[in-house]
């Protein structure tokens, strides 16, 4: 069971009809594929497509939207309700009897058909799934000095402080929160600055589909989540990012655990990307639903089973950084982190207390395959956060730790924006109290910020001194150009996980990377006029 709220909910138990079933229908093809990324701004906004250029993001197929006609003869099918669309796998979440939902299959741009009850599913149509998803294939000019009142352990604990005062305070980076409700965020005091300077941007609510105005009422979780970040009472509250902007989207319903969730998740993720969005902090977590037919097994945490894991995957490969509560079922049977924390694209973030030590209801790891799991830690045990009253408190969870941890790489990313999720998801690791010896309790450990900023590289890339590397996707030789004749680099690859994998001395013109598996990867060149990286995709 997920533990979304600060204190433990005890959820309504809500029970699905036997004659009831929920499912993820996947259609053929797009419409107008072609036409739209020759012209992206049809289906994107400027800061999206600004931000993809800016760190060497593709724009593909994914960003295309589902075809609405086809969404509309889905609608009109007997017994059927659409409850939620994804353009990243092309398909639309529906409940309805599984006749009705079989009969689907008969639609000629119906490709598959993926029922929330795995046992529903023939191993054909988890082999038409699987293959389907792989084919698509402005204001402080002086040193900030704040006065941090009751957040100042959590944020001196990562060193953000040390961010602030050099002016990085997460200001033009823009996160996203997904959550189930942010009541008073339009009224509070502690809310202020951020409405002041224009950083509440906008925000939906997937899962009454409604615009922002009715995020202000409802579960006050998503409240306390973002005031970790932006709140801000002066000498008394502080967030990791005061000056961040942001999206609120809804997609949680307290009131039941259904697998529709998940899709609401995806489709807000969507939405952030197409916004230009740079973190995603989801203080959520998916293990057992009502209907126990829907429900995961510990095996199930591999990154690639649950539909938010393979979301968050994709939101990674986006450019964006998802960062995740690792979730908080350390003293009970599951254990282990929940999806989509299992996703190696996402930054499961553990807790600790005020001391830094394990806090025991924290997530452990590994994920199923192995992946250390949680990423990286900080506080949640005893967190200081704003109430949907306005009362500064405490409240305990990684629902906690990951908003906290969200802040401060917004924070961090503002001193170079052009660095990629990728570099900075590295950089973080690399920063962290125990990155040589990892272990399943904060992972990496708890990072050091002012460290991580002392890992940029601020050198500036001139004319005379640049090179370049192609091709990207690569398969076999990455190349590397160099402007100067008879120069050399070092060379240095590294997984997802911050690992290095490759290291090759002095070369002059390729390496051969044939050897790696297929994924993500950062590159680390080292010559005598500058250090570089670049993410590349080994196909």
């Amino acid at each position: 069971m997920k533990k979304t709220l600060f204190t433990f909910f005890i959820l309504i138990g809500f029970t699905v009809s036997a004659q009831t079933e929920d499912a993820w229908v996947y259609f053929t093809d797009k419409q107008n594929v072609a036409t739209a990324l020759a012209n992206p701004i049809t289906i994107l906004t400027q800061a999206a497509i600004d931000r993809k250029n800016l760190h060497g993001t593709p724009i593909d197929a994914r960003d295309v939207p589902v075809n609405q006609s086809y969404i509309s003869q889905i609608k009109s099918a007997t017994d059927i309700t659409v409850f939620a669309k994804s353009k990243w796998f092309n398909c639309v979440y529906v409940r309805g009897s599984q006749a009705a939902i079989n009969a689907l299959a008969n639609l000629a741009f119906v490709d598959s058909i993926d029922f929330a009850n795995s046992s529903l599913n023939s191993r054909e149509a988890e082999s038409v799934k699987i293959n389907f998803y792989q084919k698509v294939n402005k204001k402080l000019e002086v040193a900030t000095d704040f006065t941090y009142g009751n957040t100042a352990n959590q944020v001196e604990m990562l060193n953000v402080d040390y961010l602030h005062q050099q002016n990085y305070t997460g200001e033009g980076i823009t996160i996203a929160v997904m959550d189930a409700g942010f009541p008073n965020v339009n009224t509070l005091a502690a809310f202020q600055r951020m409405r002041n300077n224009g950083d509440l941007l906008d925000g939906y609510d997937f899962v009454d589909d409604v615009d922002d105005e009715f995020l202000f009422t409802g579960s006050s979780h998503g409240t306390s989540v973002l005031s970790t970040i932006t709140g801000f009472v002066q000498n008394d509250f502080v967030g990791t990012a005061p000056d961040a902007s942001v999206y609120l989207f809804r997609t949680e319903d307290v009131w039941s655990e259904t697998p529709v969730e998940m899709a609401y998740w995806v489709e807000a993720a969507e939405r952030a990307d197409s916004l230009g969005v740079f973190v995603i902090n989801t203080s959520l977590g998916y293990s057992m639903f009502d209907n126990l037919s829907y429900s995961f097994s510990p095996s199930d945490m591999d990154g690639e089973t649950a539909f938010i894991s393979r979301g968050a995957t994709v939101a990674f490969e986006k450019g964006m950084l998802v960062v995740n509560s690792a979730g908080n079922e350390g003293n009970g049977s599951w254990g282990i982190v929940t999806a989509p924390a299992d996703s190696p694209g996402a930054l499961a973030i553990g807790a600790v207390d005020a001391n830094g030590n394990y806090a025991s209801f924290s997530s452990t790891g590994p994920s199923a395959d192995g992946r250390v799991k949680p990423d990286v830690a900080a506080q949640g045990a005893s967190a200081a956060v704003i109430t949907a009253s306005g009362n500064i408190s405490n409240a305990s969870g990684t629902s906690f730790s990951s908003p906290i941890m969200a802040g401060a790489i917004a924070s961090l990313w503002q001193a170079d924006p052009s660095k990629t999720n990728l570099e900075i998801m590295q950089i973080v690791r690399q920063s962290a109290s125990q990155f040589n010896n990892p272990d399943i309790f904060l992972g990496y450990g708890i990072p050091d910020f002012q460290a991580a900023l002392a890992n940029f590289s601020t050198e500036e890339i001139t004319e005379e001194n640049s090179f370049s590397i192609y091709p990207n996707p690569v398969s076999e030789k990455l190349y590397v150009d160099f402007s100067k004749e008879n120069a050399s680099a070092n060379l240095q690859i590294y997984s997802i996980l911050g690992r290095k994998v490759m290291e090759q001395q002095n070369v002059t013109d390729f390496i051969t990377v044939s050897s790696l598996a297929p994924g993500m990867y950062l590159v680390k060149i080292v010559s005598e006029e500058k250090v570089a990286t670049f993410k590349i995709v080994k196909k």
